[in-house]
């Protein structure tokens, strides 16, 4: 018995084409594939509006509801031992030395590392007293009427200066525990009075006083 094998020759150049668009679009699959897995479209998006800085985020997750005294505004993510005392050195800091009858004295602050090592401490409001002296008399302090003070761990480097991040507009007036409506305050002496501004944080008092005289 005898088998007849037929010759298949050489096939018609539309059965090569299609073999080539089809091997193509098999190359073309793997090199989205492997575009998508690199790129990651969206990631980056993503990433972006989910992280923060730790600046940012302490600022916004302790930011008080008193504008009489706020956190550093340059606060960055709590990472080191708790500051010696020695080591910080706190700054009263007033933006005048001689203020006009209608203008607000602000009050604010400095921090300043002067160690060699990142250390942290609590400069939080509930940490921080302003206070207003003219003498051995206490004219004002912050706290006879400051609400919801917070505690604010934050990191300082050496070296680097750290201010408060909105000054406190003193009103030219007497505090006192029982006497937070302003209507029931009394003006200061002006006339070129001197008042004396002494900031303490975390228990660590500013070396020097600022200056302040009221026309």
């Amino acid at each position: 018995m005898s088998t007849i094998k037929q010759s298949v020759g050489r096939q018609s150049s539309k059965v090569y084409r299609r073999r080539r668009f089809v091997v193509g679009l098999g190359l073309l699959a793997v090199l989205v594939i492997l575009f998508l897995i690199i790129v990651r479209p969206g990631a980056s998006k993503g990433d972006a509006a989910t992280s923060k800085s730790p600046a940012a985020a302490l600022t916004e997750s302790a930011a008080p509801t008193d504008a009489a005294s706020t956190i550093p505004e340059t606060a960055t993510a709590v990472d080191g031992a708790a500051c010696d005392p020695s080591a910080v050195e706190v700054a009263a800091i007033t933006d005048a030395t001689n203020y006009a009858a209608d203008a607000l004295p602000q009050l604010s602050l400095g921090l300043t590392n002067i160690g060699t090592t990142d250390c942290v401490i609590n400069a939080g409001n509930a940490r921080q007293v302003f206070t207003v002296m003219s003498g051995t008399d206490v004219y004002w302090t912050s706290t006879d009427c400051q609400t919801n003070p917070i505690d604010a761990q934050v990191t300082l480097k050496p070296g680097v200066a750290m201010p408060l991040a909105t000054p406190i507009a003193w009103d030219r007036t007497r505090s006192a525990v029982d006497t937070c409506e302003a209507a029931t305050r009394t003006a200061v002496p002006a006339g070129g009075a001197s008042y004396y501004l002494h900031v303490t944080v975390d228990g660590i008092k500013a070396a020097t006083p600022a200056l302040m005289i009221l026309n």
